[in-house]
């Protein structure tokens, strides 16, 4: 195959973190020749124009993406993917949205929080310009806990190190202090519930039958004194000269007692790869704390693949090969979905329907609302012509409440997009009072697509996160009137128990149909 290997541009003059790009383009490059691929590198730089232009000029089967910024801002690292989607060009890693999410570290940990999956309580970000974002974060925080501040979109521990950490104590005025760091974290940043604990990290490689949790790795400080902050901050990654970098090893070797903690690490992060639906390889950034409670802080959804680096440490504990495993990444990188386009100038235009591949690849589930998505969520309700005015304002309602409050809305949806296109979405909570029951609130599909078991795909991932938010019961409601017989038909099918139906609830002659599932 004719692959790029895209990367973001860097200069002599850059620091080691941005520079250390250019050693993991050469190794995946030596990796892909020995697979057999002729390969080119492409430098990227904020002219996504240049950028366009030379994958129409080569027209590569395969693009492998490794870039992590644009002009020196991880904020844009998004960019480069959603114009592969745009052109219809298949790459490695995760597709733009999985990028996007999990590099706003407030949105993954909002997402986190939402999956009932254990993050630290936070507060910020700093500015909090965008929609859906709390200032003040989540409630319940211990007010005796110490916070790190942490950049918002940066990663390689920018502005983490023992010379300045930014470790508030209780009694700092934790948003004074990040309103001063922001400008020096990436132009935004946000404080974290300092984890005094042990550090692990553990990566995913995608596989035949699923992703491949590799061996876990746990950060060792060796020698550090007692009141010396134990994190592995931008020295012990980047300054070969530091102490903390010789002192900071990773092992893989652990004592028996430790097997349960390893398990519940390898289940935590698989559990990531599925709520911010990953591709190709990923690790996420564990915090243990005395009581052996794992948190979790960070997803990076392209990891470094410096032959040094950890990702290429687990894969030697795990007995993989480095061109093995970039077989295996380059393998997972389909994008059958998007329909065929070329590197031109056009934009490719809206699918009607699912495309026929759709059920051996389906589009990764979006679970973050976005501030079009009320206007979007309105108009598929609309042209399903199933509903009237008022039960589509209360459609658009939810979502606006969703982006207001977030989680505490008590709203979770997942959306289906084929080439940005809204196909169909889920709407679910939790019912108040209730240990572990779940209203199913809304389920559409818009009418271009359906007939195709996307309604079908929605439920099961519904049926998924709620049971992996601990959820044991999904209950269903829907209106008696001959109209809605396919929904009640649907139900039925998809193993929902009538449990009630009560006349003239919404209208006379309209009854409300109550059906609930055991999960």
């Amino acid at each position: 195959m004719r692959i790029v290997i895209a990367h973001n541009a860097v200069t002599d003059a850059d620091a080691p973190d941005e520079r250390d790009v250019l050693v993991q383009a050469a190794a995946v490059r030596a990796a892909l020749a020995e697979l057999g691929h002729e390969t080119r590198l492409l430098p990227c730089t904020l002219d996504l124009a240049d950028v366009q232009r030379q994958l129409a000029e080569w027209q590569p089967d395969r693009v492998f993406n490794l870039v992590e910024s644009l002009g020196g801002r991880g904020r844009l690292i998004h960019l480069v993917p959603s114009l592969l989607d745009t052109l219809g060009i298949p790459y490695t890693g995760s597709c733009a949205e999985a990028i996007r999410v999990t590099s706003h570290k407030v949105f993954a940990k909002e997402r986190l929080e939402a999956m009932r999956l254990p993050t630290p309580s936070w507060v910020g970000p700093v500015p909090a310009d965008l929609p859906g974002l709390s200032p003040a974060g989540p409630a319940g925080a211990d007010p005796s806990s110490r916070f790190m501040i942490k950049s918002l979109w940066e990663h390689a521990s920018i502005g983490l190190d023992e010379a300045s950490t930014g470790l508030c104590e209780p009694t700092d005025d934790v948003m004074g202090v990040l309103r001063d760091r922001a400008r020096h974290l990436g132009g935004a940043c946000f404080a974290e519930r300092f984890i005094d604990g042990r550090e692990f990290n553990l990566s995913l490689l995608a596989g035949p039958n699923g992703p491949e949790a590799l061996p876990p790795a746990e950060i060792l400080f060796e020698g550090y004194p007692p009141e010396t902050l134990r994190i592995v901050g931008y020295r012990a990654k980047w300054d070969e000269s530091s102490y903390e970098f010789h002192h900071t090893p990773r092992r893989f070797d652990f004592p028996p007692e430790d097997a349960g903690l390893l398990h519940r690490l390898q289940d935590l992060a698989a559990r990531c790869w599925r709520a911010f639906g990953l591709n190709g390889y990923a690790r996420v950034d564990f915090r243990v704390d005395a009581d052996g409670q794992p948190w979790i802080l960070e997803i990076n959804a392209n990891p470094c693949l410096s032959p040094d680096a950890g990702f290429a440490a687990a894969l030697q504990a795990a007995g993989v090969s480095y061109t093995e495993a970039i077989d295996r990444i380059l393998a997972d990188a389909r994008r059958e979905d998007l329909p065929p386009a070329s590197c031109g100038t056009q934009p490719v235009a809206a699918v009607s329907r699912a495309p026929e591949s759709w059920r051996d690849h389906l589009p990764p589930f979006r679970y973050e609302a976005r501030s079009d998505d009320p206007a979007r969520v309105r108009r598929l309700a609309e042209a399903t012509g199933f509903f009237n005015a008022g039960e589509v304002a209360v459609a658009e309602e939810l979502v606006r409440e969703r982006l207001a409050k977030g989680a505490e809305s008590g709203y979770f949806f997942i959306f289906l997009e084929f080439d940005r296109e809204l196909a169909g979405y889920s709407c679910f909570g939790p019912v108040p009072l209730t240990a572990s029951g779940y209203d199913l609130y809304w389920i559409v599909v818009a009418p271009g697509y359906q007939g195709q078991g996307l309604g079908k795909a929605l439920l099961q991932e519904t049926e998924r996160a709620v049971r992996q938010a601990g959820g044991t019961r999904l209950y269903a409601d829907t209106s008696g009137r001959a109209q809605y017989a396919a929904t009640r038909t649907f139900y039925d099918r998809v193993g929902f128990r009538l449990e009630a139906r009560l006349e003239d609830f919404y209208a006379p002659g309209d009854a409300k149909v109550i059906y609930s599932k055991t999960l």
